[in-house]
């Protein structure tokens, strides 16, 4: 029998190995897309093909090798157990085989690749679910728009659902704090509170895209969630790219202070992420330690994503339940 429907996670994507070929694969589709670099295209492309593909990847790459795991990208891995996991809970709570595919904006597996499966599951109804809390044209909206060219040539399409954003969502919010009080009570102690976001440009949210007021949303409630004084907590952007002005203030410029201002502690969580990358394991816990650390401050505690916790499989297994009513 068909399934009722099927859900088709979401996330950015990974190079299918840490090595020069593979990166410059990936980043060539990446910061292709016009949705992340909205550049003209007779002036990014020189830069993009000219410039950045030949300089770049042999120092991601770098970068990559030293968070790569045995199963693969950490992001990949990360997203496998997710995918089972989530399959799994919602089979216990709905009595219902539902097919959960795993797909990425950018390399493997692709839109194309969880778009068969699902289909050779029978499924006529999908539910879309980007693994990005807060919405940005240049994340969930480069889902919307990758998934649509994906089922462009299809004879026969499916009723789509489409997950916006759960950047307030109270299971969103109690998974944090929940993540939060754990790490805390394993080191018996607090530091400062730092909320680092991914960043975008400044002029994206300038015309219209609302991601620095959910972001914000985030912290606040997160905030309240752990009653936090206004003192004891922080909100920045990290992984900036390119000399334009992106979202301030910036992480590392920020811990860099913190660190010269001989800070005992800092805690980081990066809210943005629904699972670990190179983005939080070597940008954030490896490379922004540094700079805090060489400019004076004390401990630093790396507070990881969500990932598989049992929190976050039950956001997202209600983000279905309640997407798909009437299903």
């Amino acid at each position: 029998m068909a399934a009722r429907y099927g859900v088709l996670l979401a996330n950015l994507g990974t190079p299918e190995a840490p090595t020069p070929k593979a990166v410059r694969q990936y980043l060539a589709e990446f910061l292709g897309d016009p949705r992340v670099i909205d550049a003209p295209r007779w002036l990014w492309w020189p830069i993009l093909h000219g410039v950045i593909l030949r300089i770049r990847p042999p120092k991601v790459a770098k970068a990559y090798a030293s968070v790569w795991q045995e199963e693969g990208s950490p992001l990949l891995a990360i997203g496998r157990r997710q995918q089972r996991a989530l399959t799994a809970r919602l089979a216990e709570e709905t009595g219902d085989a539902i097919p959960v595919e795993l797909a990425m904006t950018y390399g493997k597996p692709s839109m194309e690749e969880a778009g068969l499966k699902l289909r050779e599951a029978g499924v006529e109804r999908i539910l879309v679910l980007p693994l990005y809390p807060q919405f940005s044209r240049t994340t969930t909206g480069a889902v919307f728009q990758r998934l649509a060219k994906a089922l462009a040539p299809c004879p026969h399409l499916p009723e789509l659902r489409f997950v916006r954003d759960y950047h307030d969502h109270p299971d969103y919010i109690d998974a944090l704090a929940a993540s939060v009080r754990d790490h805390w009570a394993q080191h018996g102690d607090r530091g400062r509170l730092l909320m680092s976001y991914h960043g975008i440009p400044k002029r994206y949210v300038d015309n219209g895209d609302p991601y620095s007021r959910h972001c914000e949303t985030t912290s606040r409630l997160l905030a309240e969630a752990l009653s936090l004084n206004d003192d004891e907590w922080f909100q920045s952007y990290q992984s900036r790219f390119g000399r334009e002005e992106w979202l301030k203030p910036y992480t590392d410029e920020t811990l860099k202070q913190w660190g010269a201002d001989k800070t005992e502690c800092v805690d980081v969580i990066s809210p943005a992420f629904a699972a670990d990358c190179l983005e939080t394991l070597e940008e954030i816990d490896a490379e922004n330690r540094h700079y805090f650390q060489e400019a004076g401050g004390g401990r630093y505690r790396y507070i990881p994503a969500l990932n598989d916790r049992a929190e976050h499989i039950t956001l997202l297994a209600n983000l279905v339940r309640q997407h798909t009513d009437g299903w």
